[in-house]
Order: C-alpha cells, then structure tokens, then sequence
C-alpha cells in the first residue's frame, strides 16, 4: 500500500512538473513568491487520491518522508490548508483539462471513444447555505469521452445547466477528433449534422438514431455492433469514479466544482495506468 501511495505522488509530481512548465501559471502566490507551484499541484492530486481534506493533506504529507523528499520540502515548509484552499482555483480551467488529456495518455488510449454523460450531487452544502446563496440546482451534469481501450477518460464537460447531450457532445467531441478514429454514443447524441461534422474530421461516428421511421431501424441495424458495443466503457468510468469518490462533489461555488471533477478524473487516469 505505502510503496503504491509513493508511485502515485511520483507520476502525479512527474505530470504537474512537465505540465506546469509547459503553461507558467501562478499556483503558490500570484506575485511569484512560494514555492513552485507544481508541488502544490501534486498535493491537490494526493488529496484527491486520499479523499482527505485541505488540512488533513498537509498534515499527512509533512508527515512522510518519501513525499517530503520528492517535494523538497521540509516538514515546517508545507503551505497552510489555507493557502492550498487558494490556490486550487488560481490554475485556470484549461491547465486542469491539461493535466487530464496527459494524464490520459500515461493510460496509452486507442483509438476508439465512447461519449455519455453523468449527473453529480450537489448537495453536501447545508440548506441554509444552498438558500442563502440562491443556488437551485442540485445536480451537476458531467459528460465525458471515454477511451474503450484502457477505460481512461479523454475529456470532460461539466454544466449546471443540463444542456441537451447534442450540445455538450458536440463540444466534447469535436475538440478531440485527433484522439480518435470512431466515436460511439446512444440516441442521445442522434444529431445529423454532429455526424456530419464527425466525418469531415475523419472520425466514424457510431452515433445511434432514434426511432421514428423504418430507414432508422435500418441505419441502426448498419452500425458496427462490436465498436458501438463498447459504448458501455463510458459507463464502467463514471461508475468506477462514483463507487471510488463518491456521487457527490464537495466544493460549494460551481467553478470549483467542476476543477474537482477534472482532477478527480485524473487521478481516476492515474490509478488506471498504476494497475496496468
């Protein structure tokens, strides 16, 4: 177990390393003081990890030897839970996605992918908070593309909105066409011009119709049954990620929220590619 924990603080230093130095962003402090902020990128991925909190993971890592080592640190020198609370949300949005597309690639995908999508609770605020703060929306809906082969998930969407599966598969789908070669979808992502467009990037779309007329039966009847068969790959993801973290996010403001489903999508990609 212990020589596990220390493999995965070893590829989550390796991937916050190499991804922080190709996109600078200020992580510890904005005007540049702390320390680099790849190692703080590394505890969030170890809180994750151990589903502990902002407290409990500075605690437990100043407390490793192994950990302090590989993050040149010493046990005084760890940031307070505070400072690590702040600078979760100083890495933009697009860092994150960073860390999840090569966090992905550790999992060495095919090229093959499967789209669904998920809802995640919200609910873990206290009531008085959720009416003090006018927020309504219990559920966050999460889609995902899902690589069949190692069962690593490529991209992520999230929205508090609950956008129709044509819209947020669209997104997700079209800004990943190098990834892959096909792309499976139930007949929630039914979407003619989505195929179309799939097409003109050289992806086979194994999207399936709904059922209006008898040529739909037909068109579904055509679509390779073992590549559309892995559909459920994407189902075996969100299920995983849910029995392992939970089916609820913790952070209360949505922009928070939807960090955390990311980099717990990626620690998820890490641990895939630890058992392989």
């Amino acid at each position: 177990m212990t020589n596990l924990l220390f493999r995965f603080v070893k590829q989550a230093a390796s991937l916050a390393q190499k991804r922080c130095a190709a996109s600078p962003t200020a992580v510890s402090d904005p005007t540049g003081h702390g320390f680099p902020g790849w190692k703080h990128v590394t505890l969030h991925f170890l809180r994750v990890h151990m589903d502990a909190t902002y407290r409990e993971i500075v605690d437990w890592a100043s407390e490793m030897d192994r950990v302090r080592g590989l993050l040149q640190l010493s046990r005084t020198a760890f940031p307070a839970p505070s400072t690590l609370y702040r600078s979760f949300e100083r890495v933009p949005m697009s860092i994150w996605r960073g860390f999840l597309r090569e966090s992905a690639n550790i999992c060495d995908p095919g090229s093959h992918g499967a789209i669904d999508a998920t809802f995640f609770d919200r609910e873990t605020a206290s009531r008085h908070y959720q009416h003090r703060s006018d927020r309504h929306i219990r559920t966050l809906k999460t889609t995902a593309l899902v690589d069949t082969d190692s069962c690593a998930i490529l991209d992520l969407h999230c929205s508090a909105h609950w956008p129709h599966d044509t819209q947020t598969g669209r997104r997700v789908a079209l800004r990943n066409t190098e990834k892959i070669e096909s792309l499976a979808g139930d007949k929630g992502y039914d979407d003619q011009s989505l195929r179309d467009d799939l097409r003109s990037e050289d992806v086979r779309p194994l999207l399936r119709h709904r059922l209006f007329a008898a040529y739909d039966h037909a068109h579904n009847a055509r679509l390779d049954s073992g590549l559309y068969g892995q559909r459920w790959m994407a189902e075996t993801a969100f299920s995983a990620i849910k029995r392992r973290f939970g089916p609820a996010v913790q952070p209360r403001a949505w922009y928070r929220e939807f960090r955390e489903l990311v980099l717990t999508a990626a620690v998820y990609n890490l641990e895939q590619a630890l058992k392989q």
